[in-house]
């Protein structure tokens, strides 16, 4: 599974609001840039998480595989 924590996975969900409509916050564990993933029903998109000034947005990468 894409998101599992049960194997050392390059992606983790680190935020999530809604079911059918919602968004999640993804973070690329190898280099801590965030992406935003928004959806609708069957329908969604992915982009990159940046901040108040148009840079991406990086969180530091804890490891808790």
């Amino acid at each position: 599974m894409l998101f599992s924590r049960d194997n050392e996975e390059r992606f983790k969900v680190i935020y999530k609001q809604g079911m059918m409509t919602g968004f999640r916050i993804i973070q690329d564990r190898e280099t801590g840039v965030n992406y935003l993933f928004a959806y609708e029903g069957g329908v969604g998109g992915l982009t990159v998480l940046l901040d108040e000034n148009g840079k991406p947005v990086v969180t530091p990468v804890e490891d808790d595989y």
